[in-house]
C-alpha cells in the first residue's frame, strides 16, 4: 500500500514544574519571544520557526527524562549566544558527531534536555 503524505511538522510537548517560571526561562535565556498561549497548566511559545508546548506536572521525573531535537542554521552563532546564559549541558558542548551532525545540548530550568543540530 502506498501511503499519502500527511505529516507536516513535529512540535515537542515538554513537562514543566511551573509553567510561568519555564516560560520566563525560555524568554530570558533562550530568546523565545512569542507566546501563543499561557495559563498555569499549559503554554505555547516560539522562537523563529520553532514552537514548543509545555504541560504542568508535579514530579521532576518527567522533565528530567524528556528531551527533544531541533534542526538549526548557523549553529556556531547560536551556541555562542546560549553559552552566555550558562545553559549548555555539562556534557553537551558543540562538536561534530559521527552521524553527520554538528550539535550541542542545553538543560532548561526543569531538566528537559534540548539538543540543537545542524547537518555537516
Amino acid at each position: 500500500m502506498e501511503r499519502q503524505k500527511h505529516l507536516l511538522r513535529g512540535i515537542p510537548v515538554l513537562a514543566s514544574l511551573d509553567i510561568h517560571k519555564t516560560v520566563e526561562f525560555y524568554k530570558t535565556n533562550l530568546g523565545f519571544n512569542r507566546i501563543g498561549y499561557l495559563d498555569t497548566n499549559y503554554a505555547i511559545i516560539a522562537r523563529d520557526q520553532f514552537v514548543l508546548h509545555f504541560w504542568k506536572c508535579d514530579n521532576k521525573i518527567h522533565p528530567e527524562n524528556t528531551s527533544c531535537y531541533v534542526d538549526v542554521e548557523n549553529i556556531d552563532v547560536l551556541y555562542e549566544e546560549l553559552k552566555q546564559f550558562d545553559v549548555i549541558h555539562p556534557n553537551g558542548s558543540l562538536e561534530n558527531k559521527p552521524y553527520g551532525m554538528r550539535e550541542f545540548s542545553i538543560l532548561d530550568n526543569d531538566g528537559n534536555l534540548i539538543k540543537f543540530g545542524q547537518e555537516l
